[in-house]
């Protein structure tokens, strides 16, 4: 017999799986938080739960809020139980099960005016953000926030009803700012560099399409803290529902499968106060870049090497990817080499014993994180993992084989087939795009650097363009196991 996932069964949870220890009925909402999906109920969430846990910070409980029709499939399965979510730790030697409680209210995605009359209310002190890479309206070369994006055009329209979350948490402010009532803090936490300053550069670009003052109020008057968040958490499928229910004897309609391993380091920088979550294990500092610079670099581009040669080579998970030797060693040639050298000193760091950890974490074979999640969206993650690393060698005048290496292995994944033949579906927002290009750079390689909102400059740059020409000739003719061999062995 199994338990379903819901508030009136939580005195009758399985024995194997922990709930609440508090009054859920007591919380009440400080916080909004658009993007409720399974990496923001695996992180802050659970940072949130094990706060209420030990009998602090209750009246910091989350609301959900987003602006996608997609989003609304996530908010039916979570209100079928109460908000709840199973959050499910596991590696090699170690597999819990917990319910987490942190969220009691999820506002209807797109229902715009609902969530801004909540973002007026005095009792919501900070909104957070897990909305993906793609969310911020980047331009991926210049870094830059894009205000000539026709979403963010349209919000900035008189009167119109904003469709974009930059443009539901501006109306939020400015209905604050109207009441007299002291701005939100707005917390990315959503893998960026530099996620605060690009969450401001946002909102304050929006606002400055609307109104020079409003723009410079806001700049004056909301905090935008940066943050660095790391927990390697999968998609949810009907993979994990099973193992739920066969291992532990519950039913939740989106757990949530994650590693145990988890990481916020947090810039102190709140306009309304904020919850004690050092007391749930946050590292509260005055700067976060150094940690963030070594995430971004090492862990994220360190996906990105193992991603494209694995999807390759039709292999599925991103621990049996660990277990292939060429895969194996093309990533710890690369960040050796080319990647950490990189990476400035980090507090109370060593950068080897980091490498060795994210080692450590892709290899989880409990995890079943997939390669195909993690070669998505490379237009507007490359240009964020991969080549500012890229751009700082040549600057440094330092080689580039094995980055160029790992873009000539995106863009031959690009092209939609795998080196037995295999069809790639598509796995981009821009695949059209991106696909076209791909297929004229197997006979001009030129062709794909040319994309310069992705390049910029390191794609104009003589020595990677030559490198890349030379990695994805190679590539071509001899496919990805035997380029990964030279590569090895000096070769390439």
């Amino acid at each position: 017999m199994t338990v379903k996932l819901s508030s009136s069964n939580l005195a009758k949870l399985p024995s194997k799986v922990s709930g609440p220890k508090y009054d859920r009925s007591s919380l009440k909402a400080g916080i909004v938080h658009f993007g409720v999906g399974n990496f923001h109920r695996s992180h802050q969430a659970v940072y949130l739960d094990d706060l209420f846990n030990s009998g602090l910070g209750h009246d910091w409980a989350l609301i959900g809020a987003g602006v996608f029709e997609g989003e609304k499939v996530g908010r039916s399965k979570l209100e079928e139980q109460d908000w709840l979510t199973t959050v499910v730790e596991q590696d090699s030697g170690h597999m819990s099960a917990r319910v987490t409680g942190a969220m009691i209210d999820f506002l209807m995605p797109g229902h715009a005016e609902a969530i801004i009359e909540r973002l007026a209310d005095p009792a919501i002190k900070i909104v957070s953000l897990t909305i993906t890479e793609g969310g911020y309206f980047i331009d991926p070369a210049s870094g830059k926030f894009n205000p000539a994006h026709p979403d963010i055009v349209a919000d900035a329209q008189l009167g119109a009803a904003p469709k974009t979350v930059f443009g539901i948490i501006l109306a939020g402010l400015v209905r604050r700012r109207a009441d007299g009532i002291v701005p939100f803090t707005v917390m990315s936490c959503d893998n960026i560099p530099h996620n605060g300053h690009v969450t401001s550069d946002g909102v304050i670009g929006l606002a400055r399409l609307i109104d020079e003052d409003l723009a410079n109020w806001v700049r004056d008057n909301v905090a935008f803290p940066n943050g660095m968040v790391d927990r390697i958490t999968p998609a949810t499928t009907d993979r994990e529902r099973g193992i739920l229910a066969s291992d532990f004897g519950l039913e939740d309609n989106w757990p949530v499968f994650c590693e145990p391993f988890k990481q916020w380091v947090l810039e102190d920088h709140f306009t309304a106060g904020r919850p004690p979550l050092e007391k749930a294990g946050v590292q509260f500092v005055k700067d976060v870049s150094p940690y963030e610079l070594m995430k971004i670099r090492i862990l994220n581009g360190g996906h990105a090497a193992i991603a494209y040669p694995a999807g390759l080579m039709d292999i599925h998970f991103v621990h049996e990817a660990m277990q292939e030797p060429l895969v194996r060693g093309f990533l710890a040639k690369l960040e050796r080499d080319e990647v950490i050298p990189t990476v400035p000193p980090v507090p109370d760091t060593m950068l080897e014993d980091y490498y060795q950890l994210i080692e450590r974490r892709f290899s989880n074979p409990k995890i079943g994180d997939t390669i195909r999640r993690l070669c998505l969206d490379g237009s507007n993650r490359q240009p964020k993992f991969i080549i500012p690393t890229i751009a700082d060698r040549l600057k440094a005048g330092k080689g580039v084989a094995g980055l160029a290496l790992e873009s000539a292995l995106w863009c031959r994944y690009c092209f939609g087939t795998t080196d037995s033949g295999a069809v790639i579906e598509p796995n981009d927002p821009s695949w059209d795009r991106m696909q076209a290009t791909a297929k004229a750079a197997k006979d001009k390689p030129g062709a794909w650097l040319a994309m310069d909102d992705i390049y910029g400059d390191v794609g104009r740059s003589p020595v990677f363009t030559q490198a890349f020409a030379h990695a994805l000739d190679v590539l071509w003719a001899n496919g990805a196991r035997e380029t990964l061999t030279r590569y090895l062995a000096g070769k390439l």
